[in-house]
């Protein structure tokens, strides 16, 4: 996959992510990509649609519909994915994801990696300053995302 490709399917999940804030809801988005194509892109929608488990990578995968494999996919997202978008992730054998930054929450990239994830942190600035940003502004809505 060229530079190209894979800076189009990110900046999917970052707009994806701007989509949710703007819309009043936590700022994470993600998207799913074939060959450089982005199938699907979702967002955080647990404000919006009052679902628990709507985050972003689960968004995306739910737009992007039913899959016969994601085995030649890569999921995007913007946010070290948590322990129940991981889960899904090896669930089903998506063997690659970009992630924005894992600096304002670590996420799983132990678990993702010890079950042949290819795990690649882009470190956007972007991302980290929006996170950063909603995280002060939203410390109850951040702690009840992430189940503190």
């Amino acid at each position: 996959m060229t530079h190209e490709q894979h800076h189009t399917a990110f900046e999917a999940a970052y707009q994806a992510a701007q989509k949710s804030l703007r819309e009043g809801g936590i700022p994470i988005g993600a998207a799913l990509a074939r060959d450089g194509v982005v199938i699907a892109s979702g967002h955080n929608e647990r404000v919006q649609n009052g679902d628990p488990i709507a985050h972003g990578e689960m968004s995306a995968l739910r737009a992007a519909g039913r899959q016969t494999s994601y085995r030649d996919t890569t999921l995007y997202t913007t946010l070290a994915p948590c322990a129940m978008c991981t889960g899904t992730i090896i669930q089903f054998k998506i063997p690659r994801v970009v992630v924005g930054e894992g600096r304002t929450f670590d996420g799983e990239f132990e678990l993702l990696r010890s079950r042949g994830v290819e795990v690649l942190v882009l470190d956007d600035q972007r991302c980290v300053d929006m996170m950063r940003t909603f995280q002060d502004n939203n410390p109850d809505l951040w702690a009840e995302d992430i189940a503190e």
